[in-house]
């Protein structure tokens, strides 16, 4: 189980990392944007750290306060998702 959820959640980082830097690329060439719903359900389903370093390591998105909150609490939303989970027992190193 622990294998999984590391696997998950590096896939999903991976890929908010990919889409913050794609919609940084087709802001600067002025073509159709990925929707900020796909980059908040991107977040929300894992990808919240991949987000956050993809914002700041592109300079994309950060004058958008929705998007820095936004992603932070999802950040805290994840972090305490997996400490309930360690807790209870439910997510055990191998």
């Amino acid at each position: 189980m622990f294998y999984f959820y590391a696997g998950y959640f590096l896939c999903m980082n991976l890929l908010a990392l990919i889409f913050m830097y794609a919609d940084k690329r087709l802001a600067q060439k002025r073509k159709w944007r990925i929707p900020e719903k796909t980059l908040f359900l991107v977040a929300g389903l894992g990808g919240s750290l991949g987000g956050l370093f993809g914002m700041y390591l592109f300079r994309h998105k950060t004058r958008h306060w929705y998007f820095v909150v936004g992603f932070s609490v999802l950040l805290l939303a994840h972090i305490a998702l997996t400490v309930f989970l360690f807790y209870t027992g439910a997510l055990r190193l191998p």
